[in-house]
């Protein structure tokens, strides 16, 4: 399984996604070819060598040439891309990306996802940059994505609803879920457009141990004083395990500490917490401590990159005093995560594999509840629609 990692060094938008995909040898020409059957008029992809604090890379610029209308409605760009001729899988994400952002809209302005009207992402160049990153990705051969925690940025951004802070509300909307990093360069480092990328196509959190094979670098717009405003992208293999003919163990950490006076809402934060802090996984478990006293097992899974800012989350979040740690091995199966169209919306299955055989499927359970929410069903029915999606593309 081939992954996709995303270093989002300077911030992430659909431009720079775009162009870190040509820089890893993507064909602009074949891109523009399929880009065109959208049937929007009045556009050319400009691609440039740029540099960026020293580094080298590609910069796409969506260029727009006469008259556009000031707004597009969902309904609009999701007929636009149905009646493309996109490949089928990256048509089918498309309208996911563009879905999503519709929610995010609807929530963030109180309106229905029906009487959204996109601005900027409904015009030209964002089209092209959302579609353009599904056909970049079916170019690819659809590898795994998997993206470092973003910096969000700061301070203030215009915008057609008025000025807004940075992050603006809709970025924030779409990330809902995703590990992010606050601060970072002045001014809005990922954009709504970026932000749907990871939301829909990329697991967001620690990357891991890979073979890079190519690494490309998009360059976007604006100059950041502290930092290149680049997206890294690096295509890559899973780190070889050792042995050979299976999943091979991974080198991890289990940390633990027995509670006994800690109240069960701290217990549920520090589960929160350690998650956040990047841990693989958390736990607690009952068990009856000295003297006879009822208590808690706080546990946790981490690599050794994590296991110092996991520790600390553990220590911070609850009143123990002491957090064990013993080495573990882990044999894990090949995992991507899969974006799906269903009635209630995109949904995301994560596909097991071994040696590229498919051993199960199952929709994300953050992505049915939302889903679910938002239509008012049981969350059963947005998974079980989700599994149906899922399975009726399969060959």
């Amino acid at each position: 399984m081939a992954l996709l990692l995303l270093e989002p060094v300077g911030g992430i938008a659909g431009d720079m996604f775009l162009a870190a995909a040509i820089d890893l040898g993507v064909d602009a020409a074949a891109l523009s070819r399929a880009l065109e059957s959208l049937g929007v008029p009045g556009w050319r992809l400009a691609v440039t060598r740029k540099a960026e604090h020293g580094i080298q890379g590609t910069h796409v610029d969506v260029v727009v040439e006469g008259e556009q209308p000031a707004s597009r409605g969902l309904a609009e760009i999701l007929g636009l891309v149905a009646a493309s001729g996109l490949p089928p899988r990256a048509r089918e994400v498309a309208r996911g990306l563009f879905q999503r952002i519709g929610e995010a809209e609807a929530r963030v302005h109180g309106v229905p996802v029906s009487e959204v009207h996109f601005h900027e992402v409904g015009a030209v160049d964002s089209i092209v940059d959302v579609c353009g990153a599904a056909v970049a990705l079916d170019l690819l051969g659809w590898p795994e994505v998997r993206s470092a925690p973003p910096e969000l940025g700061r301070g203030l951004v215009r915008t057609a609803h008025g000025t807004m802070p940075v992050p603006p509300p809709a970025v924030l909307e779409l990330l809902k879920g995703k590990p992010v990093r606050p601060g970072g360069p002045p001014g809005e480092a990922v954009t709504p457009t970026g932000a749907a990328l990871l939301a829909v196509l990329a697991e967001v959190g620690p990357l891991p141990a890979h073979v890079p094979l190519r690494v490309g670098y998009g360059v976007g717009t604006r100059a950041w004083p502290d930092r290149p405003n680049v997206l890294r992208a690096t295509l890559a293999e899973p780190a070889p395990a050792a042995g050979a003919g299976g999943p091979g163990p991974e080198a991890l950490w289990v940390l633990e500490a027995n509670l006994d006076d800690c109240p069960g809402q701290l217990v549920a934060r520090a589960i929160e917490a350690a998650l956040e802090a990047g841990a693989l996984d958390a736990w607690a478990a009952p068990l009856t401590m000295k003297k006879g006293r009822p208590g808690v097992l706080l546990g946790a899974l981490c690599d050794e990159a994590q296991r110092a800012a996991v520790t600390g989350a553990l220590f911070a979040e609850t009143t123990t005093l002491g957090v064990r740690r013993h080495a573990v091995e882990r044999d894990a199966l090949e995992r991507a995560l899969e974006p799906v169209e269903t009635a209630y919306g995109t949904v995301r299955v994560k596909v097991a594999r071994l040696g590229g055989r498919e051993l199960g499927a199952h929709p994300e359970y953050d992505d049915c509840a939302a889903r679910a929410r938002a239509a008012g069903v049981a969350v059963r029915e947005v998974m079980a629609a989700a599994l149906a999606a899922y399975r009726s593309r399969r060959p």
